[in-house]
């Protein structure tokens, strides 16, 4: 255990000092139920006003555990000609040694190309604030072969333990109104300075994201739209990259309404990393949906891998002057 607490803190601390080990953002599994977090040019694409609420809960096994918190909510504006939304976050690591707390307004504007196709672009705007409980942090100096944690460090407390700061983002998602849907974002544009130690620079890296898939329809149906009681097949990749860090997702989703299931790979381009499970339950006015993440890495499964929640609820749309189609990504 004392080997396991003290690999958890060094890497905590390595983080928050900005030496070699840099940040990556959290993630979640359920792609599309955090579809704002994904990418700001989602925001609207809904048409219809919506909530999404989500909790991820990261290797509850091993003391130290992340916790991730997101609320966030967006619809189609006609005098904007384009979707607005507000995403608010909590992150929590090492048991709230670290906390994240972001706070993001997005605008995403669409460009209708033809009947079927449009394009939307995504601007997002974000205010971090960062805190450290200097208290719950531990040192290999403190360690005691034989008694464990009982010297005190002689490392020396940041001035401040909060930090606050602007960041911004945008995105892009080519779509058409019925199978077809593609995206790619850049969050962190500016690479903000987010250590706590003003002779350390610690920027915030750049995190790509480009991520496609498509709709396959499983019976057959008139032109007429496709409603959430058609049963669906779709097929997705998600890649994403942070600085060294890199990973890519392959996932399906199956639909039959009321249910859906859905199964990712995930892995960087050397390892596996882990298997995705999904459950959903939706209707017309809200979705529901739990995933887990099965670690096949080398670690196997001693972190208990993931546990992730969703609930998105969705509203009546109010007039719009013209017809709006959505885009037909999926639910989770």
């Amino acid at each position: 255990m004392v080997k396991k607490l003290t690999f958890i803190w060094v890497a905590a601390i390595l983080m928050l000092m900005g030496l070699e080990g840099r940040a990556q953002d959290p993630i979640f599994s359920q792609f599309y139920a955090n579809p704002l977090y994904l990418n700001p040019a989602l925001a609207g694409s809904n048409i219809c006003p919506r909530v999404n609420l989500n909790y991820r809960n990261q290797w509850p096994a091993i003391a130290g555990t992340y916790k991730t918190f997101s609320a966030s909510a967006d619809m189609y504006m006609d005098k904007l000609s384009g979707g607005v939304g507000l995403i608010v976050m909590n992150d929590q690591a090492g048991e709230g040694a670290l906390q994240t707390t972001t706070a993001s307004g997005i605008y995403s504007y669409r460009l209708t190309i033809n009947r079927n196709l449009f394009l939307n672009a995504g601007f997002q705007a974000t205010y971090y604030q960062r805190r450290i409980d200097w208290a719950k942090l531990t040192f290999p100096d403190m360690i005691d072969p034989r008694f464990g944690f009982v010297n005190a460090t002689a490392e020396k407390q940041p001035s401040k333990l909060t930090k606050g700061f602007a960041d911004f983002s945008t995105g892009l998602v080519l779509a058409n109104s019925r199978n077809f849907y593609a995206g790619f974002a850049l969050h962190h544009l500016t690479q903000p300075n987010e250590g706590f130690y003003s002779d350390i620079s610690s920027k915030l890296n750049m995190k790509m994201t480009a991520h496609a898939g498509y709709v396959f329809d499983l019976t057959r149906r008139s032109s007429r739209n496709r409603s959430v009681e058609d049963p669906t097949l779709s097929a997705n990749i998600l890649y994403q990259r942070q600085q060294k860090f890199q990973q890519i997702n392959y996932g399906l989703y199956f639909n039959r309404f009321p249910f859906v299931g859905g199964l990712w790979f995930r892995q960087n381009f050397n390892n596996p990393d882990a298997v995705i499970f999904l459950a959903g339950f939706q209707q017309d006015w809200f979705n529901f949906g739990y995933s887990y993440d099965l670690t096949v890495s080398k670690l196997t499964n001693i972190t208990g891998g993931a546990h992730e929640i969703s609930l998105a609820l969705m509203f009546p749309c109010p007039p719009h002057k013209k017809k709006l189609r959505t885009i037909n990504c999926p639910t989770f």
